[in-house]
């Protein structure tokens, strides 16, 4: 019997606190101060404070339940109009999305082409890219899976395999290892991270090529009409 907090919660009953204001102040389970206090009567004007409080609160939460929808709204009518201002994508296009992901997020040595992200719709634009754009067979693609061993890696590797459409048999082993930097914290990606790997250097040194000339004109300030 916790004693001291029954006492207390008592206390705190008589002075006219409601039943969750006192379990959360003392830290204790809603049922025992349930228990605990169910024999204090409270007057009619305290009866009228806890009620006029729980109103009170109710318009708060309505009230900021509404602010937020209302400024979930206004962000919603920025982005589709955001999303109305690009109509289509030409393969030109495709192209410098392709090699600008590339240059931030694409592997630069070794003589292998290598794409990694968590992000699944990333991962398909540089499939689309490397695809259309650069006219890598079907067969010269691989893919490669980082994933903390207590997740299931198994479900991953047909995740990504869905997303890639690269064929698990296809894939290398997956990398299992656990990163001391994650530990005890929430897993927030479920899937891992996903590598494309091309074995071509003649590819990777067009990526870069690709990338230097675009660096080049972007920073030219010259630029054709959109």
């Amino acid at each position: 019997m916790k004693t001291k907090e029954k006492n207390l919660a008592i206390k705190l009953r008589r002075q006219g606190y409601s039943i969750n204001d006192i379990y959360r102040k003392l830290g204790v389970g809603k049922g025992s101060v349930s228990l605990w206090v169910r024999n204090i009567p409270l007057t009619e004007d305290q009866k009228q404070e806890l009620s006029a409080r729980g109103t009170k609160k109710a318009i708060i939460e309505k009230r900021r339940t509404t602010r937020l929808s209302n400024e979930s709204a206004r962000r919603q009518k920025i982005v589709d109009g955001a999303k109305k201002e690009i109509i289509r994508l030409s393969k030109n296009h495709l192209f410098l999305i392709g090699v600008a992901l590339y240059w931030g997020e694409g592997g630069k040595t070794k003589g292998i082409v290598r794409f990694s992200n968590s992000d699944p719709h990333m991962i398909q634009v540089m499939m689309n890219f490397f695809k259309q754009i650069c006219k890598v067979p079907e067969e010269r693609f691989r893919g490669y899976i980082h994933i903390h061993p207590h997740l299931d890696h198994k479900e991953a590797e047909r995740y990504w395999s869905q997303v890639s459409g690269i064929p698990l048999e296809r894939f290398y082993k997956t990398y299992r290892k656990p990163n001391k930097a994650s530990t005890n914290q929430k897993d927030s990606l479920p899937f891992g991270t996903f590598d494309v790997y091309i074995c071509s250097t003649e590819l990777l040194l067009k990526l870069k090529g690709w990338t230097e000339k675009i660096v080049e004109l972007s920073t030219s300030k010259t630029y054709m009409p959109w």
